[in-house]
């Protein structure tokens, strides 16, 4: 694995990550013990594995049964997932963020690493390694989720649409680099 191929997935982690930041700033405004904070970030980081995991897994049966159409599926999917993202902002009602408590936290956890998913499937047919991909998505969602709920018990919410303008923006921009790249 190279530096640049290193580098593209560290870029990546990050914009997957922002939405768990995002989240995470929002419900830090809660009151949260720093031991419930550490455990949110690990669970966000297994499911930041688990999902780009089974993305690949999938990514990969798809691409060689389809081997050319597969590099541009993927790029497609990075660049409609980024859009999504951003769309998403400019949505009327946006909900407060739920208990990260059982169930709570399961569905948060869930609903901050599906798009990564998405992302697994588009790497499973380009051909990255998994291993190196998921520890790196993993352990990326896990520090933005503890660094988003720790700036959420101070900076009130500031940088969260922000920051997922910029993870949609990062996404669109992969997916670009997919299809004419």
């Amino acid at each position: 694995m190279d530096y640049n191929e290193t580098l593209s997935l560290f870029i990546m982690a990050v914009a997957l990550s922002m939405d768990a930041f995002s989240v995470g700033l929002g419900m830090g405004l809660q009151l949260l013990r720093l031991k419930r904070i550490f455990f949110i970030g690990l669970t966000v980081g297994f499911f930041h594995i688990a999902m780009p995991f089974a993305g690949m897994l999938m990514g990969r049966f798809i691409s060689s049964k389809l081997e050319g159409a597969a590099t541009l599926g993927a790029g497609l999917l990075l660049f409609g997932l980024g859009m999504h993202m951003i769309l998403q902002l400019f949505q009327a009602e946006r909900k407060q963020p739920m208990k990260p408590i059982g169930l709570g936290l399961f569905l948060f956890a869930f609903s901050v690493s599906v798009d990564s998913f998405s992302v697994g499937l588009s790497l499973g047919m380009s051909g990255v390694r998994i291993v190196v991909t998921t520890f790196l998505f993993g352990l990326t969602s896990t520090v933005f989720t503890w660094t988003g709920l720790l700036l959420g018990k101070r900076a009130r919410g500031l940088l969260g649409i922000y920051s997922e303008v910029c993870g949609g923006s990062i996404l669109c921009g992969f997916g670009l680099h997919f299809i004419f790249g």
